[in-house]
């Protein structure tokens, strides 16, 4: 690691750079600017802590055992989420928000708990969740150099991507045969610039203990999400259960620390980061800019306004439609304030600051320019040639998160149409005499929200305008020239499929009915399924050049800084370092923690009102709550999207908060890493203790995170 510090002295020293079409940006001075030494980032592997860095920065060097214990202690929550070990009972940490879906999965009408909170007094009280598993890493394996020279065998992008997925294939069957105990994973780092192999332990047997509710869990909504100061006791504690339906044994967890925090302390967030692509080229970046999130943002401020729309005539009293409205919400926010980024010419400046000393550094070398040196040059071409198309692409395709029911009701029926086409002998199973009744029967969606799909068709009708031609013919066909409300009038008062009669009846007429139908939404369908399977395969066959050309570009990055950067976030386990610290915003400052006083203000000072409302009780808290407890803090930390739940922890291996958010300052870490003013938000283990037990009186789970284990 000594090459550590030397690449990165480098990078600071190349990162330096001048614009001369503008001086300022902002008041800035732009020739002030400089690029920082951890542009790519602090999400640090397992496989290569950068221990000499961390010895030098902070006078900290992690054992091999602190590092094994820590990675161990760790899990991997569901498919989006991090969580750890906190008891050698299987004790289970990570936030509220990560199981919110599921918690309004499992609410009853008589036990809402998305409203009210949820304790197991006793082990038998614990509820078993359904089809939730967390995976623990215990194997690492570098499988770089087998993986590449299988694919050195075959020339093309397409023969290189079968052989890396074939190869793959095997070493994972080879290692299932060896240790079938363990489920493999090859993780591609620096985007093929290496490879890994990791074994993980799986549990399923999952059970919830306790959790808050979703206000006080989330007090401030939309409003607050992403914000800082923040009030959220975002948490969750759940037990993995073995094989025989008792507590699992585990040998590695976390203690909790009983020490309070402090300014400038040292920490280290510990999970799962989704993705970053902070490799990316400034071509990439100005795609992604332009169509990604300029496509995208828009229709999820429609979406969102739907269900905000919904909340507020319902006076916020249903908790499941509350609990969506935060997550279109969440998306919204991340979406938009990316889109910022993206737009802001400090950032474009600094990334082409990068992007220029890495190429310069790459051109220069007559053996990475002959291998490495026309990346840049064909990815640009790859964007350019995508940007003629997407926005077609994109408002012929049909997306379940923004689109109405009504489009996917159609495409069932155009189904049932081209297979009752077809000799009973050729159907698919769900369309001959015995299982057909029940197929047209099912067409119609259960729980349909009229209201709600009503809505959501004008956010599909505004993708559909804003991104084709007037001349094109589904434009005058669905909209005819009406707009926003009145296109929606226009298109409901034509459909003969919004209610299950007419659906059913429809459906009863036979093939040729159905495809005949002046029906809009089957119109669409119909009238657009050859030409964006056309649009979706240039598509594929530019994202297989780029994949190949986004591992070359990651070979190159290795090949010019080693290991002094670290890979992209892949959803998978990482280290981040950094300190308590709180930063400058809106022309103040904030402070480095809050506490449950903080909370009371933000209730008092919005009238008690939603999403600032918090259940009854806090108007008269138990005399041995301790409002001056730390309850939130901010951390210089580099954490993304998949984040959530991870355990902070200091240089004792204990856990003193758990990540659940970032600033809005951090959204530009999709692409870049700063520290000016990127904070990670948690919880503070204080915070966490206090109201589990002397708010909550919930007394067992207390005991047992601080003992870490049961009596």
């Amino acid at each position: 690691m000594k090459k550590f510090f030397t690449v990165l002295s480098l990078v600071i020293l190349v990162c330096f750079f001048n614009l001369n079409a503008q001086n300022k940006v902002y008041g800035v001075d732009l020739d002030t600017v400089t690029a920082q030494k951890f542009d790519m980032g602090k999400m640090w592997t397992f496989e290569n802590p950068p221990l000499d860095y961390f010895e030098q920065t902070y006078n900290f060097k992690p054992s091999e055992e602190w590092l094994e214990k820590v990675q161990k202690s760790a899990l991997k929550f569901g498919r989006g989420c991090s969580a750890s070990f906190i008891s050698e009972d299987g004790l289970i940490m990570t936030n509220h928000h990560c199981i919110r879906s599921i918690l309004r999965d499992m609410s009853t009408e008589d036990e809402d708990l998305l409203r009210n909170y949820f304790y197991a007094q006793e082990l038998e009280d614990e509820k078993i969740i359904p089809n939730l598993y967390v995976n623990q890493l215990l194997m690492i394996k570098d499988v770089t150099d087998e993986i590449k020279s299988a694919m050195n065998l075959v020339e093309s992008d397409s023969a290189k991507v079968a052989a890396k997925e074939e190869i793959i294939e095997k070493i994972k069957e080879r290692n299932e045969k060896t240790n079938p105990e363990l489920n493999y994973r090859v993780i591609s780092l620096y985007y093929g610039g290496k490879y890994s192999l990791y074994g993980y332990k799986k549990y399923d047997d999952i059970r919830l203990v306790f959790a808050p509710e979703l206000i006080v869990s989330k007090l401030g909504g939309d409003y607050d999400n992403f914000t800082y100061p923040r009030y959220g006791l975002d948490c969750a504690f759940l037990r993995a259960y073995d094989e025989d339906g008792n507590p699992e044994k585990t040998n590695h967890h976390f203690n909790f620390s009983t020490e309070s925090i402090y300014e400038n302390q040292l920490v280290f967030v510990v999970g799962n980061p989704g993705s970053t692509n902070r490799i990316y080229t400034l071509a990439q970046l100005e795609y992604l800019r332009d169509y990604r999130y300029g496509l995208q943002t828009p229709m999820r401020k429609d979406l969102y306004k739907v269900y905000v729309d919904l909340v507020n005539e319902t006076n916020a009293e249903d908790m499941k439609l509350v609990a969506t409205s935060f997550n279109v919400g969440n998306g919204l926010k991340v979406y938009e304030e990316t889109y910022k980024a993206l737009l802001n010419p400090l950032f474009i400046a600094r990334k082409k600051a990068f992007e220029k000393n890495f190429k310069d550094a790459v051109q220069s070398n007559p053996e990475l320019n002959n291998k490495y040196g026309g990346i840049w040059d064909e990815i640009a071409a790859n964007r350019n040639e995508a940007s003629t198309f997407v926005k077609e692409m994109f408002a012929y395709t049909i997306y379940s998160y923004f689109a109405p029911k009504y489009f996917f009701i159609a495409e069932d029926l155009i189904e049932l149409a081209e297979q009752l086409k077809l000799p009973e002998s050729e159907r698919s199973k769900s369309y001959i005499d015995d299982t057909l009744e029940e197929t047209i029967e099912n067409i119609f969606p259960v729980n349909f929200n009229k209201e709600l799909e009503d809505k959501k068709l004008l956010v599909q009708l505004n993708n559909i305008e804003g991104n084709l031609r007037a001349d094109n013919n589904i434009v005058k066909r669905i909209l005819n020239g009406k707009r926003g409300a009145e296109a929606v009038d226009y298109v409901l008062s034509l459909s003969t499929i919004t209610n299950k009669e007419d659906v059913i009846q429809l459906a009863n007429s036979g093939s040729d009915a159905i495809l005949n139908s002046d029906d809009p939404f089957i119109y669409f369908i119909l009238n657009t399924k050859d030409r964006l399977g056309e649009l979706k395969q240039r598509n594929e066959k530019l994202a297989e050049s780029d994949a190949i050309n986004n591992q070359l570009l990651g070979e190159a990055l290795f090949a010019v800084y080693g290991d002094a950067i670290p890979p992209d976030a892949t959803g998978t386990l990482r280290i981040s370092d950094g300190v308590l610290k709180g930063y400058n915003y809106n022309g103040t400052f904030s402070p480095y923690k809050t506490t449950f006083y903080g909370s009371l203000d933000r209730y008092y000072s919005f009238n008690q009102k939603f999403p600032f409302n918090l259940p009854d009780y806090w108007e008269d808290l138990p005399k041995d709550f301790d409002l001056s407890t730390p309850l939130n803090f901010v951390s210089t930390c580099d954490i993304i999207g998949g984040n959530s739940g991870s355990p902070v922890i200091n240089t004792d291996a204990e856990v003193v908060g758990l990540a659940f958010d970032g600033n809005i300052e951090s959204h530009s870490g999709r692409f870049i890493y700063t520290t000016e003013a990127n904070r990670t938000v948690s919880v503070s283990a204080e915070g966490m203790i206090e109201a589990i037990n002397d708010l909550y009186k919930a007394k067992r789970l207390a005991d047992e995170i601080l003992n870490g284990k049961l009596d």
